[in-house]
């Protein structure tokens, strides 16, 4: 009964985000209908509230999901998989498993050091932070379901390309050497213990609180970005170099995403406002591909694990898969 009450609330708030954004704006605020100030104001009000919103309901449902899949579980689905199989399973794993980059390194030890295929495990590794779920749920609620779909697709298609690609390669030469060497002792499969409902709703509690205690200040900022942009960055210029016409703006939106560090909560506001004024989908879709999974701080953690020509790899088939989504979607749409 609590929960029904709570979701029933959960709505009927959600639904009063627009009247009363309109309502602060120029009744409370009294400004100028149109003015570039009020239209910031307006989207900020509106959008803050509606994106921790969504933020705080996934969370908890995927902390609940998250609860089913550990380290060693994930390992153990992974390890003595064939190349192939393996990329796409491990692709797929790595949208719901609680890990980000900055789990990269004991990751890539216990996987290498367990059986699981170099490629196989630069699948999971690309597809963690870039096919994040939470991205996947905002960008249904702000954009539909066909962006979220785009975004999933072509985030586990590059995941799963790339990481065959750097398998063919053979390249388990520039992994450094003492990672081979690490024993990770591994728990026997005997060796889980089994939650109970009341365990998994009260991990998803935990990792609502966890997880949206951080990266709120990174969504009030992105949503401040997503404003500014709204309220004073004009429709035409926003165009002209991210219109589908420019065909540099995939690269240049790329090279500028590479040395960002956002969540992928912090980085939809912009996205959405740069949609809004005119930029193009594939355009967008590859800057946020290049903040969430190509960021310079991952390279940077990679780098105790992987030698410097194995990172320019990474970077340079991850880098190539984004620009052809980029430029994919901006003839198709």
């Amino acid at each position: 009964m609590f929960v029904v009450l709570g979701a029933a609330a959960w709505w009927l708030l959600y639904r009063g985000l627009g009247p009363f954004a309109e309502w602060f704006a120029y009744d409370l605020l009294k400004m100028a209908a149109g003015s570039h100030l009020a239209l910031a104001v307006e989207f900020f009000v509106f959008e803050a509230p509606k994106v921790l919103m969504l933020l705080t309901l996934v969370v908890f449902g995927v902390g609940i999901v998250r609860s089913f899949f550990t380290a060693e579980r994930t390992r153990r689905i992974l390890a003595g998989k064939r190349e192939a199989a393996g990329n796409v399973l491990a692709a797929l794993l790595g949208v719901v498993t609680p890990f980000c980059s900055c789990s990269a390194v004991p990751l890539f030890i216990g996987f290498v050091t367990t059986g699981v295929p170099l490629g196989v495990t630069f699948s999971f590794l690309i597809s963690a932070p870039m096919v994040n779920e939470v991205a996947l749920v905002l960008l249904f609620g702000l954009f539909g379901w066909k962006v979220a779909v785009l975004y999933a697709g072509t985030g586990l298609m590059i995941a799963i390309v790339a990481g065959w690609v750097i398998g063919r390669l053979r390249l388990e030469r520039w992994v450094q050497d003492w990672v081979y060497k690490t024993t990770t002792g591994a728990s026997p499969s005997g060796g889980e213990a089994t939650l109970t409902w009341d365990d998994r709703v009260r991990f998803g509690r935990e990792a609502m609180k966890d997880i949206v205690g951080k990266v709120w200040p990174y969504v009030l900022a992105g949503i401040a970005v997503g404003a500014g942009i709204h309220g004073y960055v004009p429709q035409d210029f926003m165009a002209s170099i991210m219109g589908k016409e420019t065909w540099w703006s995939v690269p240049l939106t790329v090279v500028i995403g590479i040395p960002m560090y956002s969540n992928a909560a912090g980085i939809i506001p912009v996205v959405q406002a740069l949609l809004g004024k005119g930029a193009a989908l594939g355009t967008v879709l590859a800057f946020m591909m290049s903040v969430i999974g190509l960021s310079l701080p991952e390279m940077i953690i990679l780098r105790k694990v992987l030698k410097l020509p194995l990172i320019f790899t990474f970077a340079g088939v991850v880098g190539l898969g984004i620009l052809i989504v980029g430029y994919l979607f901006n003839v198709l749409i």
